[in-house]
C-alpha cells in the first residue's frame, strides 16, 4: 500500500474515537475514587462535620440541615428579635434563661442568646419533652399563642414553647432548652457544624 492510499479522515476519525474512550474510562475511574474521600453517608450518620453556606439567609429567616441524623436550625434573628431576647432574659417566663443546665449547649454558647454571634441562631430541632420536631412561628401575637408571643419555636405535640434562642418557657412539659450542638464559624459566611471553636486549628 502507497503512502497516498492511507485515509487520513478515517484515521483521525480513529484516533478521536479512541481518545473519547478513553477519557471516559479515565472519568468512570475517577469518580468513585473523588467519591470515597468524601464521609460516607454511615460516618456522616455518626456525627462527621457539616459546613453550611449561610450567605443567603436573610434576617428573620430559618434555614434547616442534617447532622447526625437530626435537623438543626439556623436562624439569622433581626435586631428586633435580639432586644426581645434581652427582655425575656430578665423577665420571669424562662424556665432556664442563663442556660444554666450545662449539657444543653457549648461553655462558649452560655449567654442570653446562645450563640457565638448574636443574630446567628443554631440548634437541634428537637423539642426536650419527647423528641417531637417544633415548628417555627416567627409572628408576633398570634391569636393561638397570646399576645405576649415574640417569635419562637411551638411544639404541636404537647404545647412546649421556646424562644427563638431555644430557650424553654415555664409551665410546659418541656424539662430543659433546646440543644445547642458544636459549631465554629470557618469564615464570616461559613459554619462547622459538630466542631468546637479551636478544633483542627
Amino acid at each position: 500500500m502507497s503512502i497516498d492510499s492511507v485515509d487520513h479522515g478515517k484515521r483521525r476519525f480513529l484516533t478521536a474515537t479512541a481518545t473519547a474512550v478513553g477519557v471516559a474510562g479515565i472519568g468512570f475511574t475517577a469518580v468513585p475514587f473523588v467519591k470515597s474521600m468524601n464521609p460516607s453517608a454511615q460516618a456522616q450518620a455518626a456525627g462527621a462535620p457539616v459546613e453550611v453556606d449561610i450567605s443567603k439567609l436573610e434576617p428573620g429567616h430559618l434555614m434547616t440541615v442534617e447532622w447526625r441524623s437530626q435537623p438543626v436550625w439556623i436562624f439569622h434573628r433581626t435586631p428586633e428579635e435580639l432586644k426581645d431576647l434581652d427582655i425575656l432574659t430578665t423577665s420571669d417566663e424562662l424556665r432556664d434563661p442563663n442556660s444554666d443546665v450545662t449539657d444543653q449547649q457549648p461553655s462558649y454558647n452560655k449567654n442570653s442568646y446562645r450563640s457565638l454571634k448574636p443574630e446567628i441562631a443554631v440548634l437541634i430541632g428537637i423539642c426536650t419533652h419527647l423528641g417531637c420536631s417544633p415548628t417555627f412561628r416567627p409572628e408576633l401575637a398570634p391569636t393561638d399563642l397570646g399576645k405576649d408571643w415574640k417569635g419562637g419555636f411551638f411544639c404541636p405535640c404537647h404545647g412546649s414553647r421556646f424562644d427563638l434562642a431555644g430557650r424553654v418557657f415555664k409551665e410546659v412539659p418541656a424539662p430543659t432548652n433546646l440543644v445547642v450542638p458544636p459549631y465554629r464559624f470557618l469564615s464570616e459566611n461559613r459554619l462547622l457544624i459538630g466542631e468546637n471553636p479551636g478544633d483542627n486549628a
